[in-house]
């Protein structure tokens, strides 16, 4: 999302090219980050072939140049284990919290509104609502409402209240994004009822989810 994201910034692109995009930021992060990396020919075939491997290495090349070779980008999930080690937390919910920061951390790369927030803030106001989601400061009296965003704003030198206002708006995003997956499992149910259509039905193939996107304006 990173590379994705400075390459649009810098470079105008055709909706036809943004899957190509896609792969090959993908293609760039995988060799970065994995020990055995996506292969050219395995990502074209996740886009049904819709592009040639040979496509892909050259806008690789273009990606790059784009790019100025930098990337070894600081991204939300390098702060992750460096603020975990700070915070008073159960040894047995680690993996758990874990989970859930890097689930609100992907959330928010679906989100324009973080797009100005560093990447620090969104892995503390994460961190923030993961652990208040799954209840931990009922256990710990450090990780209690003004106790745990002060400690969080210590951690990573940040303001108490850019903080707050960070988490409030990924807790406001996730209730969004959760109530509109209600919205579409209801309508899916109705439709495998057989039960009576409405206007909303009718409309169901206008996209409303990060995850199945019909149309893009840049």
């Amino acid at each position: 999302m990173n590379y994705l994201d400075r390459f649009l910034a810098v470079v105008p692109t055709r909706k036809c090219n943004l899957q190509l995009l896609g792969a090959v930021c993908m293609f760039l992060a995988s060799k970065l980050k994995e020990t055995r990396p996506l292969t050219a020919e395995k990502l074209c075939i996740y886009t049904d072939n819709s592009i040639r491997p040979q496509e892909l290495l050259a806008w690789e090349l273009v990606v790059l140049g784009k790019l100025k070779w930098n990337l070894a980008a600081v991204t939300p999930n390098d702060f992750i284990e460096h603020i975990m080690r700070k915070l008073p937390l159960p040894e047995d919910k680690l993996d758990l919290i874990r989970k859930h920061v890097q689930t609100f951390i992907a959330l928010c790369a679906t989100d324009f509104t973080f797009a100005m927030y560093p990447p620090s803030m969104i892995a503390t106001g994460s961190m923030a609502a993961a652990i208040c989601g799954l209840q931990l400061n009922s256990t710990n009296h450090s990780l209690w409402g003004e106790n745990l965003t002060e400690l969080l704003a210590k951690i990573t030198n940040t303001e108490v209240d850019v903080l707050k206002e960070c988490q409030e708006q990924i807790e406001r995003v996730l209730m969004n994004n959760l109530r509109e997956g209600r919205r579409q499992q209801q309508k899916q149910q109705q439709q495998e009822q057989g039960g009576p259509r409405s206007k909303a039905l009718d409309d169901q193939d206008q996209s409303s989810t990060p995850t199945d996107v019909r149309d893009i304006n840049l």
